[in-house]
């Protein structure tokens, strides 16, 4: 298969390009450091980098920007970080991505724990995340010509603790090659509308 990941150069995505490479032709795209440059703020680059590609058997988003504050102090620019980066830069992927995929291809979109276990701080995470896997369960119903749609709810990566680790104090990290196994499994199987969940 001809599998897009977005998102490559990161943690999860260079575990993901490397799972996926075992099996299928990769194809990595990033805001920066990838063969294809990609910006999810802005539906322009999305359009863009499907016109370059042309059709494709699965799209992995490994991407989305996230604010990390007080409720306190947060204001709405930073609140929508996360709405324009993680949430609408994924839904822009389907939405604009549904008319290149191939008939039966896949979507593997990216939300994380505090979806379910909302941490101090962590309120724009918890919103985007929660509305993200909302909108994949409905998408579910109304992909066309067999199309699948799921997330990966991951954990706090092993690899991220020195940065994140002080937001999770008590939750046990999954390592990135763990993680990438599910998307792999989203890839590669049958299912459509379903969380799954790496802890």
């Amino acid at each position: 298969m001809k599998v897009l990941v977005i998102g490559a150069s990161g943690t999860v995505g260079q575990a993901v390009v490397q799972e996926l490479g075992l099996r299928h032709e990769v194809i990595q795209a990033s805001r920066t450091h990838a063969n294809y440059a990609v910006d999810i703020t802005q539906p322009a680059s999305i359009s863009a980098l499907f016109d370059s590609l042309g059709p494709v058997d699965a799209v992995v988003a490994a991407v989305g920007e996230l604010h990390f504050g007080p409720l306190s102090d947060m204001t709405g620019e930073q609140f929508r970080i996360g709405v324009n980066s993680k949430l609408m830069g994924q839904i822009e992927l389907v939405l604009r991505g549904q008319h290149v995929l191939r008939d039966g291809g896949s979507f593997t979109l990216s939300s994380g724990i505090v979806g379910d276990e909302p941490i101090r701080y962590g309120a724009n995470a918890s919103a985007v995340n929660r509305a993200l896997e909302g909108f994949a369960m409905a998408a579910a119903l109304e992909l066309p010509r067999g199309q699948r749609i799921n997330v990966v709810n991951a954990s706090v990566l092993t690899e991220s603790l020195p940065g994140y680790g002080p937001y999770f104090v008590g939750f046990e990290s999954v390592p990135a090659a763990r993680v990438a196994l599910a998307y792999a499994r989203s890839v590669d199987g049958a299912d459509s509308g379903k969380i799954y969940r790496v802890r």
